[in-house]
C-alpha cells in the first residue's frame, strides 16, 4: 500500500464556525454562547477557514502515486455536531425556481414535530408510545405548580434541593439509592389496532407542514416588530410555538429561543424592547427558557440529561446571578426533571452539617470517609427523553423476562457457517435480548441467525439503518423478504405488519447498525415487539454513535443486561486490516499491492478540493473501473473551504453542471434527503413538477413537496461521516483538510475509513493530528440514564457474557 504520510509541515488553523445566526432582534449584544453551537443529528462539525495541510509530491494520477509516511487521524472535538442555521422567511421558493443556492442541512429543530417522520404511518407508531407517555404524565397531576405536580424521584430531589438551600440538611441525606426494582411482569396488553389498516402508498411522501393561518402570522409579525425582531422569524415562530405564538411571545418574550438559530442575547434584546425595566437576567421566564435551551442543545449533541453543575455553569455564563434558584425554578415550572444518581450510603447528621457542599448542593467527599460511598450526582433532563429511557428499559426487561424456549436450536447451530455464527444461534436460543458486536464481515452472522430461525418456522427478520444496509443483508441471507429498513418496519411500509394486539408480527428481530439507534426510536421499536419475542442488537461499537439523543447500544453493553456475543470474524483485505487497527487505537501501515488504500497529501484546503474532484472524476474510475456515482466523498464538516458545501459545489460543476432549475437541483444530481433528524437517505434527482422534487433513493421513488425541498434536500456527492454511517460504497474518498483536525476522533476515523469496499483514498492535510486522534481521542461521552435504569431492572443473573 502507499504509505501513510509522515511528519510534514502544515498549519493548524482553528476551525471557524460556519453557522449563520438569525438576524439580531433588539439591541442585544452578540457574543459566543457558552453552550456551544447547535448540534444536529445529521450534520457534521468542524467547519472552518482554509487550513494548511501536509506537503506532498504532486502526481498526475494520484491513485498510482506513492507517498511515504504514516497515516493518522484527527482528534474528535464533537461528534458530528451540526451548525445552527439562520431561520429564513419561509421555505416557499418553488421547486421550479432557478435559485441555485445551497440547501439547509436539516437540523433537528428546523421543522415542527409534524414534519419529523418519513411517512404518516411511522407517526402513528410513534403516537402509540406518546399516548402511553401522556397517560403516565397525566397521572402525576395536572399543571405543575411550584413542584406540587411532581412525584416519585423528581419530588424527592426537589425536596432535597429546597432543604439544601434552606440549610436544613445536606443534599446527600436525601439520595440513598433504593434497592433495584424487581423484574417487571409482562407488559399490559397493547391497544388493538384499527380493524383494517389502509394500504401504504407506493411512493412514500413526506407530510407537508401544517400551514400557519394568516391571522397567526400577522399577529406574530406585529409582536416581532414591537420587539425589534425581523419579520422573517414569524413563520418559524408559528411553526415552533403554534397558533398561539403571538400571545406566548407577548407574555414571555424568551419563547423566541424556541426558534431555530435565535441566540440568548438576541432573545434578551427582544425581551427588553417588549418588557422594558420589568425584565432582568434572573427573570424566571428567562432562566426557565435558558434551561430548556441548554437541555435541547445537549440532546442534539447526544445527551439525554445534563449534570446540574454543568447547567449552573452555563447559566452563570448567561449572566444569571443565582443559577441554583434558576434550576429550581425550571424544575418547578416543569421545564426540566431532576434526577439523582449515586449516594448508596446515607451520611450521618454530623457529616451532613459540617461537610462542605459543592455547587450541586452535594457535600464534598471527606478524604477520611468511606471510600466506597458513592457521591450523589444530580441530573437535569427533558421529560421526553426521561420517559423514553424509562419506557425502553421497561421494554427490554419485558423481553428478557418473557422469553421462552420454544424450539430446539441445536441442529441449526451445528450447521452454522462459522463458529461465531454458531455461538450467536446458541445464545439467542435461550435469551430474549442479545447483543452482538463485530465489524463489517460479522454481518454474515446475524444473516445466518435469521436463516436458521426461519428454518425452525419462526417469524424472523433483520432491520438495517439504511436502504444500502437492507440490500446487503438481503444478499447475505439470500432472501429479500428477510430484510427491511428500520423506518420501513415501524411505518408498516415494509415487513409483516402488526398482529391483532398491535405488535409487530415477529418472533425474532435482528437490528443491524444498532449503534445508530437513538433512545426515542429504540423505545418505539421495543414497545412494538410482543411479549416473548427475541431481539438481537447487532453492530460495531467502534463507530460513531446515533445522530439522535442517547447511546442505546453502548448502554446495553455497559449494563451487561443480557448475553453478549463478540464476533471473531475479521474484516478482510487491506482496508479491513487498517480499520481493525484503528478500532484499537493503532494507525498501522498496511500492505496494499492493488492500491486498495492510497494516501494523497495536500498542502491546503484548495488543493484538497482539487485532488478530491480529480480522484472522483478521473483517477478512481481509470484505475479501478469504479464510476463516479459509486464513489462517496466523506469529510468532517459542512462548512469551511473543504466542507461538504464546497466539495459538493466543485463536484457538481465537474460531474453534473447545470443551472439548478429545480430549487437549486438538476436531474442527475446526487443528493441526500433528510426526512427526519438523524436520517440521511442518499438519492438522485429525477425530475420535478407541481407535486415536488422527484428522487430515486436506492430504487425507492420519493417525492419531496416543494416547501420541504430547501430544508430537507441537499447535494450529496460529499457527506459527513454521520450521514454515511451504516452505508458502504465501492470506493470512498475521505477528505481531511487542515482545519478539520479538531473535529476528528477515533470513532470518526473508524467510521469514515470503513465506508469503502474496494478502495479508500485519504486526502490528507492534518499532519500529526490523524495518529493523535486514533490513539488518544476516544468517543465523546454522552450523559444518559439508560444504563442505571437497566442495572436496576435486570439482575446479573439475566446476563452472561460470551465471546
Amino acid at each position: 500500500m502507499t504509505a501513510l504520510p509522515g511528519e510534514t509541515p502544515g498549519t493548524d488553523d482553528a476551525p471557524a464556525e460556519d453557522a449563520p445566526a438569525a438576524p439580531a432582534p433588539g439591541d442585544g449584544a452578540e457574543g459566543p454562547s457558552p453552550d456551544g453551537p447547535t448540534a444536529g443529528p445529521d450534520a457534521a462539525e468542524a467547519p472552518g477557514a482554509a487550513g494548511g495541510g501536509a506537503a506532498g509530491a504532486d502526481a498526475v494520477d494520484v491513485v498510482a502515486e506513492a507517498a511515504s509516511a504514516s497515516s493518522e487521524e484527527p482528534p474528535e472535538a464533537v461528534e458530528e455536531s451540526a451548525e445552527t442555521e439562520e431561520p429564513s422567511e419561509a421555505a416557499n421558493s418553488s421547486v421550479a425556481s432557478a435559485d441555485g443556492s445551497e440547501t439547509a442541512e436539516g437540523s433537528a429543530d428546523a421543522a415542527p414535530a409534524a414534519e419529523l417522520s418519513e411517512a404518516q404511518a411511522e407517526l402513528a407508531a410513534q403516537r402509540e408510545l406518546r399516548e402511553r407517555i401522556e397517560k403516565r404524565k397525566a397521572e402525576k397531576a395536572a399543571p405543575i405548580s411550584a413542584g406540587g405536580g411532581l412525584s416519585g424521584t423528581a419530588a424527592d430531589l426537589l425536596a432535597a434541593v429546597r432543604a439544601v438551600e434552606s440549610g436544613e440538611k445536606a443534599g446527600t441525606a436525601f439520595f440513598a439509592r433504593t434497592a433495584p426494582a424487581p423484574a417487571p411482569a409482562p407488559a399490559s396488553p397493547r391497544p388493538a389496532p384499527a380493524a383494517a389498516q389502509p394500504p401504504r402508498p407506493a411512493v412514500p411522501e413526506v407530510p407537508a407542514p401544517q400551514a400557519a393561518s394568516p391571522e397567526a402570522l400577522e399577529a406574530v409579525r406585529a409582536v416581532l416588530a414591537r420587539g425589534g425582531a425581523p419579520e422573517a422569524l414569524a413563520r418559524p415562530a408559528v411553526d415552533a410555538l403554534g397558533e398561539q405564538a403571538a400571545e406566548l411571545l407577548r407574555t414571555d418574550p424568551w419563547h423566541l429561543l424556541a426558534v431555530s438559530g435565535v441566540r440568548p442575547e438576541q432573545a434578551d434584546g427582544f425581551a427588553r424592547a417588549l418588557l422594558g425595566s420589568e425584565c432582568g437576567p434572573d427573570d424566571g421566564r428567562r432562566t426557565a427558557a435558558l434551561v430548556g435551551r441548554l437541555l435541547e442543545q445537549a440532546a442534539l449533541r447526544g445527551h439525554t440529561a445534563l449534570d446540574a453543575a454543568a447547567v449552573r455553569t452555563a447559566l452563570a455564563g448567561h449572566a444569571v446571578r443565582d443559577p441554583d434558584a434558576a434550576v429550581l425554578n425550571a424544575v418547578e415550572e416543569g421545564v426540566a426533571l431532576l434526577f439523582g444518581e449515586g449516594g448508596d450510603a446515607e451520611p450521618d447528621e454530623t457529616d451532613a452539617e459540617d461537610g462542605e457542599q459543592d455547587e450541586d448542593g452535594v457535600r464534598e467527599a471527606d478524604p477520611t470517609a468511606d471510600a466506597d460511598a458513592a457521591p450523589v450526582r444530580m441530573l437535569l433532563g427533558l421529560d421526553r427523553y426521561a420517559l423514553a429511557e424509562e419506557s425502553l428499559a421497561d421494554g427490554l426487561a419485558r423481553l428478557v423476562n418473557t422469553c421462552e424456549k420454544t424450539a430446539d436450536w441445536t441442529e441449526a447451530a451445528a450447521g452454522a457457517p462459522s463458529p461465531s455464527a454458531a455461538e450467536l444461534i446458541r445464545t439467542v436460543a435461550s435469551a430474549g435480548l442479545v447483543v452482538h458486536s463485530g465489524g463489517e464481515a460479522a454481518r454474515a452472522e446475524p444473516a445466518a441467525l435469521i436463516a436458521a430461525a426461519r428454518g425452525l418456522g419462526l417469524r424472523a427478520l433483520g432491520a438495517a439503518h439504511s436502504e444500502d444496509g437492507r440490500r446487503r443483508l438481503a444478499a447475505a441471507t439470500g432472501d429479500p423478504a428477510t430484510a427491511v429498513t428500520l423506518a420501513g418496519l415501524l411505518s408498516g411500509a415494509q415487513g409483516p405488519g402488526r398482529d391483532e394486539d398491535g405488535a409487530l408480527a415477529l418472533d425474532l428481530l435482528v437490528v443491524l447498525d444498532a449503534p445508530q439507534l437513538d433512545v426515542e426510536g429504540a423505545a418505539v421499536l421495543v414497545e412494538a415487539l410482543a411479549d416473548g419475542a427475541r431481539l438481537v442488537l447487532s453492530g460495531d461499537p467502534g463507530g460513531l454513535g446515533s445522530a439522535g439523543a442517547g447511546r442505546v447500544f453502548a448502554d446495553v453493553l455497559a449494563a451487561r443486561a443480557c448475553p453478549q456475543v463478540v464476533s471473531r470474524t475479521p474484516d478482510p483485505g487491506p482496508i479491513g486490516e487498517l480499520v481493525s487497527g484503528i478500532g484499537i487505537g493503532e494507525l498501522n501501515q498496511v500492505d496494499a499491492p492493488g492500491k486498495e488504500v492510497v494516501i494523497v497529501p495536500v498542502r491546503d484546503a484548495g488543493e484538497a478540493v482539487h485532488r478530491t474532484v480529480q480522484l472522483v472524476a478521473d483517477s478512481v474510475p481509470r484505475a479501478f473501473s469504479i464510476p463516479a456515482e459509486e464513489t462517496q466523498v466523506i469529510t468532517v464538516g459542512h462548512g469551511g473551504a473543504a466542507g461538504t458545501r464546497a466539495l459538493n459545489e466543485a463536484l457538481k460543476q465537474r460531474l453534473n453542471p447545470g443551472p439548478g432549475r429545480f430549487g437549486g437541483f438538476d436531474p442527475g444530481d446526487r443528493v441526500v434527503h433528510v426526512p427526519a433528524p438523524g436520517r440521511a437517505v442518499p438519492g438522485v434527482v429525477r425530475s420535478a413538477d407541481g407535486e415536488g422534487l422527484h428522487l430515486d433513493c436506492g430504487g425507492v421513488p420519493v417525492v419531496v413537496p416543494q416547501e420541504r425541498v430547501e430544508s430537507s434536500v441537499r447535494h450529496g456527492w460529499a457527506l459527513s461521516a454521520h450521514q454515511a454511517a451504516g452505508m458502504r460504497w465501492p470506493a470512498a474518498v475521505v477528505v481531511l483538510p487542515g482545519d478539520a483536525a479538531q473535529g476528528l476522533s477515533r470513532p470518526w476515523v473508524y467510521t469514515a475509513f470503513g465506508r469503502g469496499e474496494r478502495h479508500l483514498s485519504v486526502v490528507h492535510g492534518v499532519d500529526r493530528a490523524l495518529p493523535h486522534a486514533v490513539a488518544e481521542v476516544p468517543a465523546q461521552e454522552r450523559t444518559t440514564r439508560l444504563r442505571p435504569l437497566l442495572e436496576a431492572l435486570l439482575t446479573p443473573d439475566a446476563a452472561s457474557s460470551t465471546g
